[in-house]
């Protein structure tokens, strides 16, 4: 296995500690990634987006969504049922979860809705106006009037 030490990286570039962070994050020794609970990531607009999460048996009283430091954090924790209950087949998961997904810069998310067993989560990209493309004016160059008098004072 590769390992990559990015120690020199975090002393010597000020302000560039979250690219930094995403490639430890990249190259984490972790091979096997959680596969619970399924999720899909769709793209609903050109700066708008919604993760889906299947959270079968989950009311919205167990779910939390949280954003920490460009890290959206959905979990989930299944309240102690009230009773003793005899299950002949128990397929549906209501294990504990907790799933992480890395937002981009000036990604934010702008709710949640729970609907059917599914948590959809709504995010969109706002750039801020200092770094979108603007338009330069070109200024005219100074008039051609001063250089015609200043040819003909050396003749």
């Amino acid at each position: 296995m590769r390992s990559f030490d990015f120690t020199p990286l975090h002393r010597a570039a000020i302000g560039f500690d979250q690219i930094a962070d995403l490639m430890d994050r990249v190259l984490t020794n972790e091979v096997s990634q959680p596969s619970y609970p399924p999720y899909n990531i769709e793209k609903t607009a050109d700066d708008a987006y919604r993760i889906s999460i299947a959270v079968a048996g989950f009311a919205e009283d167990d779910l939390s969504v949280e954003v920490k430091e460009h890290t959206l954090v959905v979990a989930a924790r299944k309240a102690e049922e009230d009773g003793e209950k005899t299950w002949l087949h128990r397929g549906i998961a209501t294990r504990a979860f907790e799933r992480r997904f890395t937002l981009a810069d000036h990604v934010r998310v702008t709710g949640a809705s729970h609907e059917n067993g599914m948590l959809h989560i709504d995010l969109v990209r706002e750039m801020p106006e200092t770094l979108k493309p603007r338009r330069i004016e070109i200024n005219a160059a100074p008039a051609l009037e001063n250089r015609g008098e200043n040819a003909k004072s050396v003749n």
